[in-house]
């Protein structure tokens, strides 16, 4: 009997090997850790995530464009006898609804999903794992998602994909994702959710018992918990916001002239309030700024700092993001706390990975 089958049949797994394509900071890589995959390696074109991935995922780093990346990048890194994991989360802006609009801002990175595909074609792992926007599905400028899928079923891979709601996970935001997995050794799936309406994490629950912040702070015990100034002006469109209001609550001087446009009604959650007793709104790259979303603080009167935007993304405190967080860019973390894959995802894509190994025969 194969010593793989032997050893599901006893209950312990084969040795599962992870490459983390597009790795950023490591979400990803690091709910796959968290279930005890061994990540080998992350690629990415951004350097400045090395300290975070290399910190929090014991794996190496490798700065290079996905573009000029070969299977003898990749295959040499995996053992032999190993479950092989190819895993990634294309840069998903070209698939916004915004960037449809201004295709001409990233005409490079339309075809990020393509290569994905060449370098599966070439390195042949055992599982592939992608996450992106759900729109993929249905972007306008080239069916990058069906030629994707093409490519793995040409390649013998069993491929399923649905859009993740992650409150149904036990995310506490609104994030809606499309997850694919595909498998050469059998049919694959998710798991079925873990959490319900009534038992969804909330913001309370992700940062309610953190200390209280004033506009332009940042928390003595955690410098991650800081927050952005705000000005004269904003501070009041901050305080003339209700619990769960917007900008539709404040009276006409305080309004800004995008909003008196027609039109204007539908930036409607901008300068917003979150609700304590129910999820955030999603984590984007501009989440610690009042004027970009939901992101006002329920009742203190500021944005969300970095801490709680990260727990919101399911990032514990321990998660190590700079090598000195004296010296914090509330910009760059927002950033790389925007373009991650909750680590909280991660899990459930590695629990839905043990349980298809488990059950094929």
């Amino acid at each position: 009997m194969p010593k793989n089958e032997v050893q599901k049949r006893r209950g312990r797994l084969p040795s599962i090997e992870v490459v983390d394509l597009f790795c950023g900071i490591g979400g990803l890589s690091y709910g796959m850790k968290s279930k005890g995959f061994k990540i080998l390696a992350g690629f990415d074109l951004d350097w400045t995530c090395q300290y975070a991935y290399e910190t929090n995922n014991d794996a190496k780093f490798i700065y290079k464009d996905i573009k000029t990346v070969t299977k003898d990048d990749i295959k040499p890194l995996y053992s032999k006898k190993a479950i092989k994991v190819l895993a990634g989360c294309a840069p998903c802006q070209p698939f916004s609804s915004y960037a449809y609009k201004n295709k001409k801002k990233d005409p490079n990175k339309y075809d990020l999903l393509y290569e994905f595909g060449r370098l599966v074609k070439d390195v042949q792992p055992d599982i592939v794992t992608m996450e992106n926007v759900p729109a993929i599905q249905s972007f306008r400028l080239k069916p990058v998602l069906a030629d994707f899928v093409k490519v793995l079923r040409e390649e013998n891979y069993h491929v399923e994909h649905q859009i993740v709601y992650c409150p149904d996970y036990g995310i506490p935001q609104t994030r809606k994702r499309l997850v694919l997995l595909a498998s050469r050794l059998g049919k694959i799936g998710l798991i079925p959710p873990t959490h319900r309406k009534e038992n969804y994490m909330t913001v309370r629950d992700a940062i309610g018992d953190l200390p209280p912040l004033e506009a332009g702070e940042r928390c003595p015990s955690d410098e991650l918990h800081r927050c952005r100034t705000l000005s004269p002006l904003n501070m009041r469109r901050m305080m003339a916001t209700p619990y769960g209001g917007s900008w539709k609550d404040w009276p006409a001087d305080l309004l800004l002239d995008c909003h008196k446009k027609e039109g204007g009604e539908s930036f409607g959650s901008v300068y917003g309030r979150m609700v304590w007793d129910e999820p955030a709104p999603t984590m984007t790259t501009l989440c610690t700024g009042i004027g970009n979303g939901r992101f006002g603080h329920p009742e203190q009167n500021r944005a969300i700092s970095v801490r709680e935007a990260a727990l919101f993304q399911s990032f514990p405190l321990s998660y190590k993001f700079f090598l000195d967080e004296n010296e914090v860019s509330l910009s760059k973390a927002s950033r790389y706390i925007g373009n991650a894959v909750p680590p909280k995802l991660g899990e459930v894509i590695a629990e839905s990975i043990i349980q298809h190994i488990r059950n094929t025969k």
